[in-house]
């Protein structure tokens, strides 16, 4: 059935009324460091009431609130929503804002624990709970038929999606799909013109099957900021050499090949079990008039806020330590979901 309705799924520094972060909680898989991981959840939350709106999603609401005043976040700012939840993965269990004709409706997606890998029950719920709490002023649209995760697409907010054919197309997620039909699907609920795929890119320890928010980012419709690994003995040498390629191959809708922003290999991280944890300088979060950057405790740190800065010539870029999120095997723009401007009342 054909529509003549337009669907706009604007880009991430599109007008931003807030952003969701769903806290972390002695339930949660960060039981063993929740003091550790709530010190960096409250620097994001401090950053974000500054500027924006913040939704907090949490069992524990009284508890919370108590630590954001606390820690001097802006009050005003913040919005609570008691919901349960199994994790904090807000860019993976949030719904996902289109415009319809102007309209904003929040696509509500199925959260399956990144191709059944862990147990997404709750969090899976968590939309659909906002909405019937009254949180978000928009309409409200059930897709969930389809696992799909907010880290794994990126929107240029002019009809290209970034992807990676890794994750969109693994067996756990829509295996019955083919990637045709996985890209009608995303034409038509997404609006998008065309998507790009990106075939090659990981990095060790992840565990999202390559989400395209670890490894290239549009910073606006024309710049591509991307994991650039200089070093031919690191084991992702090869694969991100690979797709910087892919990435130097790809044209805008005019022909003209994308600017494209290298940012450096994040230092080697390891787990106490001596794991890689998948560390990138690539999950930042765009908001109004700042960027918040994942930083590691590294002299690289800086090196990725210079060039961070290229690419958002107008924007802060201000550093959040992350060391605690990827314990866990995610960074900042894994625990935050932003909502367009009216979105958040």
């Amino acid at each position: 059935m054909t529509t003549n309705k337009q669907i706009k799924f604007p880009a991430e520094w599109y007008s931003q009324s807030g952003i969701q972060l769903t806290w972390p909680h002695k339930q949660t898989d960060w039981t063993y460091m929740l003091n550790e991981v709530e010190q960096c959840f409250l620097n994001i939350a401090f950053e974000v009431a500054k500027r924006e709106k913040l939704l907090v999603v949490s069992p524990e609401v009284n508890v919370v609130n108590e630590k954001l005043k606390q820690f001097g976040v802006q009050m005003s700012n913040v919005i609570f929503a008691e919901i349960n939840t199994n994790d904090t993965w807000a860019r993976d269990h949030g719904g996902i804002t289109v415009f319809v004709d102007e309209k904003p409706v929040i696509c509500d997606f199925q959260f399956n624990g990144w191709g059944l890998k862990f147990a997404s029950n709750l969090d899976n719920l968590i939309t659909s709970r906002l909405f019937k709490k009254h949180i978000f002023n928009a309409e409200y649209k059930n897709l969930l038929s389809f696992a799909f995760e907010g880290g794994s697409i990126e929107s240029d907010g002019e009809g290209t999606l970034l992807t990676t054919a890794e994750c969109l197309l693994s067996k756990n997620r829509n295996g019955a799909m083919s990637k045709q039909e996985i890209e009608c699907f995303l034409k038509e609920n997404l609006g998008a013109e065309r998507v790009l795929w990106l075939n090659n890119g990981y990095l060790a320890g992840d565990d999202t099957d390559s989400h395209v928010d670890t490894l290239a980012r549009f910073c606006n419709a024309d710049t591509i900021a991307y994991v650039q690994c200089a070093d031919e003995s690191d084991e992702h040498f090869s694969a991100l050499k690979k797709m910087e390629n892919e990435l130097k191959s790809f044209v805008k809708k005019d022909g003209k090949p994308y600017n494209i922003v290298a940012l450096p290999m994040a230092d080697v991280v390891y787990d106490e079990d001596g794991m890689r944890l998948p560390a990138t300088y690539a999950n930042f979060l765009i908001m109004n008039d700042a960027v918040l950057m994942p930083s590691y405790n590294s002299p690289k740190d800086e090196l990725a806020k210079e060039q961070l800065q290229k690419a958002f010539p107008t924007r802060e870029i201000v550093s959040v330590d992350c060391n605690a999120l990827i314990k866990q095997h995610g960074s900042l723009h894994c625990v935050t979901m932003q909502y367009p401007e009216g979105i958040l009342e």
